[in-house]
């Protein structure tokens, strides 16, 4: 904070004279029982914090743009369906598009037909790992000046599926030839890391900076070793965000540190992008219009730790295919918070708040911890193959489950103040619970799962 000479009539209050303060005022109650709680990442979390929890705390820096983008996930199944979506979203404040390709017969031309290449930043997902319909996407964006995202993500893949897309070598054989074909393109990023899945399936906020981290050191091992890489290695993060405010807002500034403090071991200078989503784990089929108000936190969380992009979750999504009003309400959510709200100039005001300064610094510092015994131990592969990173996020998850059944952490509407009239039966175009699809995987595939899963099965099946 600066110095203002507002205060300086009044002394200086240290934070042990706080301290006994609050503990005079509880007469005779312990401090650490009634005021310091844990959180799920083992974080003690006082109920003040002061200057003097600054000291020797690093700099975390923010995203280097000081912007962030509004932006419309659009599934492309049908190309002159999801281009229409696309041309409609950007006329009603969409900033930046996310298209998931679900096949190497996508036209490109068609798809990305009118749109500004050179002024709206575009984001992939391809359900398929092919080298050539790649090739045809970027020579789409040849000579356009396009910022485009292949979130191209083998061990992503692997820990959502079970199975690699063809095998282990082959995989890597076809990253490494869309790797050198992007590189041609100065704006062009080959590699993504899904942390969302780690999110969704139930870790903690330690374990999602940690997996994310090793996650992302293979790639970085694997391809930043030849000198064609060394300048420059961008990479995206997709991060789900949930409900733990300040904490959420911590995680995002602590990820940015972490990549690039590892970055930087091997000599590369790369920020992250930050694409950022609100969580499904915390989404409810009953009462769902609170969906709305858990998004809306959740994102202001995304944009206050530094996202580039914020693309938000429509209320319904988890049980609806399409719906053009949730739609336009999870728009006007994000654009509310930039237009109104005035977000957009927002981007480093957390730098310098004692609590989250403090909670990124002892994130950060738990995730490094477990990062290097993850290394140490042979490798998020390695981890992987073993079961370890399944075994672990499946505690975590199940220590989370148990608070939420026992009415510890509150989702209203759904573990708390029910409204037993409503009816959800009939309006299920989706299913919204984890499928059950037995079939032989090379790894235990991590699984994402809702808290109110089983209570809502309950409600339906007493509907």
């Amino acid at each position: 904070m600066s110095k203002t000479g507002l205060f300086q009539e009044f002394p200086e209050v240290s934070s042990k004279q706080w301290k006994q303060k609050i503990q005079f005022d509880l007469k005779g109650a312990d401090y650490n029982d009634t005021l310091v709680w844990e959180s799920l990442e083992g974080i003690a979390v006082k109920p003040f914090y002061h200057e003097e929890d600054l000291q020797n705390i690093k700099a975390h820096p923010t995203s280097a743009s000081r912007k962030w983008h509004v932006g419309q996930t659009i599934y492309a199944g049908n190309e002159e369906a999801a281009n229409k979506k696309a041309l409609e979203s950007l006329t009603k404040g969409i900033e930046a598009l996310y298209f998931t390709i679900p096949n190497g017969e996508t036209d490109f031309g068609l798809l990305l037909s009118n749109i500004d290449l050179g002024g709206v930043p575009l984001h992939f997902t391809f359900q398929f790992l092919a080298v050539q319909p790649i090739k045809n996407l970027l020579e789409i964006l040849k000579g356009k000046n396009a910022k485009a995202y292949l979130n191209i993500d083998l061990i992503g893949h692997l820990s959502h599926d079970g199975n690699w897309f063809h095998n282990l070598e082959k995989d890597h054989a076809i990253l490494k030839e869309i790797h050198e074909l992007a590189n041609t393109h100065t704006s062009v990023a080959t590699f993504g890391v899904d942390i969302a899945i780690y999110q969704n399936a139930g870790a903690n906020m330690v374990q999602q900076l940690a997996y994310g981290l090793a996650h992302a050191h293979e790639y970085l091992n694997h391809f930043a070793t030849s000198s064609t890489t060394q300048q420059s290695f961008p990479i995206a993060f997709k991060v789900a965000v949930g409900s733990n405010y300040f904490f959420e807002i911590a995680k995002l500034r602590a990820l940015r540190w972490l990549w690039g403090s590892l970055a930087s071991e091997y000599g590369v200078d790369s920020d992250c992008h930050i694409m950022a989503i609100p969580t499904k784990r915390n989404k409810t089929l009953y009462d769902y219009n609170v969906n709305m108000l858990r998004t809306t936190s959740e994102s202001m969380s995304a944009i206050l730790g530094g996202a580039d992009t914020v693309c938000n979750l429509p209320y319904d999504a988890i049980y609806h295919k399409d719906n053009a009003f949730a739609e336009r309400i999870a728009r006007n959510q994000l654009l509310l918070l930039k237009e109104e709200s005035y977000f957009e100039t927002v981007s480093e005001v957390s730098n310098g708040a004692y609590f989250i300064e403090s909670i990124t610094e002892q994130l950060a510092e738990k995730a490094l911890a477990l990062f290097k015994q993850i290394e140490k131990s042979g490798g998020f592969l390695s981890a992987l193959k073993k079961g370890v990173i399944q075994q672990k996020i499946k505690e975590s998850a199940t220590k989370e489950q148990q608070l939420f059944d026992e009415g510890k952490i509150v989702l209203l509407g759904t573990n708390a103040y029910q409204n037993p009239q409503d009816r959800m039966k009939n309006d299920l175009e989706l299913y919204p619970f984890v499928k059950t699809q037995p079939r032989k995987t090379l790894i235990v595939p991590i699984i994402e799962k809702r808290l109110a899963e089983a209570l809502e099965q309950k409600r339906l099946d007493d509907e």
